[in-house]
């Protein structure tokens, strides 16, 4: 079966980090670009960033340059997404999925997704 679980999120006060986890059972991440995805309440879906594969390749959002940054460990079969910084408005429910080899904003692209793990900023 073909799983993807995310882990690492909680509530932390502005300018706080948090590490995102997403781990794979089933399959192998490295055979896939994974993309990191994120809804607040009332929003849409959006991307957030993404790792391709093959060239590893690493994409992110505007409002998140600078800030976050996606990762591989192949011989834990994971990705990571380390949050810094972080502000109110990126509070939200993050998501990891998968897809092909290259990376692509659109969720409708990609094959497989965690549960998500939610992440809330606040004081």
């Amino acid at each position: 079966q073909l799983q993807l679980v995310e882990s690492g999120g909680g509530l932390v006060q502005p300018g706080g980090s948090l590490r995102l986890s997403c781990a794979a059972s089933g399959f192998t991440l490295d055979n896939y670009a994974i993309g990191w995805f994120r809804q607040a309440p009332g929003k849409e879906r959006e991307g957030v960033s993404c790792i391709s594969s093959s060239t590893g390749n690493t994409y992110y959002t505007d409002s998140v340059k600078g800030r976050f940054t996606i990762s591989r460990d192949n011989a834990k079969n994971a990705v990571y997404l380390q949050v810094n910084s972080l502000r109110p408005e990126d509070t939200a429910v993050y998501y990891c999925a998968a897809r092909g080899l290259i990376c692509n904003w659109r969720a409708t692209e990609y094959e497989y997704w965690g549960q998500g793990t939610q992440v809330t900023v606040s004081s």
